[in-house]
């Protein structure tokens, strides 16, 4: 098949910002769990994102916790000043073949544990356990706790634009923190940050507004601002679509210059309205038309998949775990390479992957998510490629 079907994958787009990138693929953000224990960035790391750089227009770190009471096991960090040198040199290392550098911070929440916040209990908008097992109870927040989480915040992104980074994207997904504030189960607050739909947004919403004024106080070039999110939860009470589209609306309507929808299929439908057949992704884009642009992850693997994507009206498409068996594999989409696309990891030929020992321990596990060429004993545990 000839490359130019592909040719609206190597389109330049500009954020409103003013910052522009030089095609439509982004690197998906994938923990990696290889930072120091003090959150401060490893060669490893470096080394991995050297590889994994190549040819995309923009790639997103693996998440970076803003409050150190808010990391999990191998997490970066960007809650302190003496972050900020080897912040830089991640940031110099992702941009050093064009791509642009956006910086993903997060708080772990009451996804947490005590065993990695060294005996501390772990912290959400109220306490309410996560139903998942073992799952331990969180300390509600106090109000001036809240207050000093969103400082710490700008505080962050203060230091990813003194780092270098082309930009930051406000993790509000993945039933981390910031999505715990604006989720009816995990937020049960009768004070301003909680309440009726309205109030929840309070939280994300300060956020953004912090992020802003970090921007227009400290950056001296144009800043990318993302905000990424799960559409909805199965938990009842649970952030419904019809909550998530009231919060986009919200965001779109300020400085952020993208929404990044969380999936693990860019075709997946409603977990809660069953009977709805339309991917939510579609949905999304339907409803608010062109008032944000949006970018879209899970399960592209093959260059139609991204085509298919950008067709439902979705200009951004974020690859994660086909990039980590291909580090190749935009240009091999440019040059018409096609048939040389890796879709399975040889464990004999790891090198040239760079992967941090933590990725390589993981894809070796019984919860193991990448296609495995040569199986280790009782490799039929192995689940195949699933986003």
């Amino acid at each position: 098949m000839s490359s130019n079907q592909y040719d609206q994958l190597f389109e330049s787009f500009t954020f409103k910002s003013g910052v522009s990138i030089d095609n439509r693929i982004v690197v998906a953000p994938m923990t990696s769990e290889s930072s120091f224990e003090n959150g401060m960035v490893t060669t490893d790391e470096l080394n991995y994102f050297a590889r994994h750089s190549k040819s995309a227009g923009m790639i997103i770190t693996s998440c970076a916790q803003f409050l150190e009471n808010g990391r999990f096991s191998g997490s970066l960090g960007v809650s302190s000043d003496t972050q900020i040198e080897g912040l830089r040199k991640l940031a110099n290392t992702v941009k050093k073949d064009g791509a642009k550098a956006i910086l993903q911070i997060f708080h772990v929440g009451r996804m947490g544990s005590a065993a990695t916040l060294k005996g501390e209990q772990p912290v959400s908008a109220s306490a309410v356990p996560s139903n998942r097992p073992a799952a331990e109870t969180p300390r509600a927040l106090s109000d001036e706790e809240v207050s000093d989480a969103v400082t710490a915040f700008g505080e962050s992104v203060r230091r990813a634009i003194q780092a270098g980074f082309d930009g930051i994207e406000i993790h509000g997904a993945n039933t981390y923190l910031i999505q715990q504030f604006f989720s009816p189960h995990s937020n049960r607050r009768e004070d301003q940050w909680g309440g009726n739909i309205e109030k929840r947004m309070t939280f994300p919403m300060e956020i953004i507004k912090i992020t802003e004024k970090m921007v227009e106080q400290y950056a001296e070039n144009p800043f990318v601002i993302g905000y990424r999110l799960s559409p909805e939860e199965l938990e009842n009470p649970g952030i419904t679509l019809s909550d998530t589209l009231k919060l986009m609306q919200k965001i779109s309507e300020t400085k952020v210059d993208y929404i990044h929808v969380s999936l693990g299929d860019y075709k997946k439908t409603s977990i809660r309205d069953t009977a709805n057949k339309t991917p939510v992704l579609k949905l999304i884009k339907e409803h608010l038309e062109d008032a944000i642009p949006l970018i879209g992850v899970g399960k592209v693997l093959h260059p139609d998949d991204a085509l298919d994507m950008m067709e439902m009206g979705i200009p951004l498409v974020a690859i994660g775990r086909a990039l980590i068996m291909e580090p190749d594999w935009l240009e091999k989409v440019r040059t018409d390479r096609l048939d040389e696309i890796r879709t399975e990891i040889s464990l004999k030929k790891l090198d040239d992957l760079v992967l941090p020992a933590k990725i390589v321990e993981y894809i070796q596990s019984p919860a193991g998510w990448l296609n495995i060429k040569e199986q280790p004993k009782g490799g039929s545990r192995f689940k195949e490629l699933t986003m």
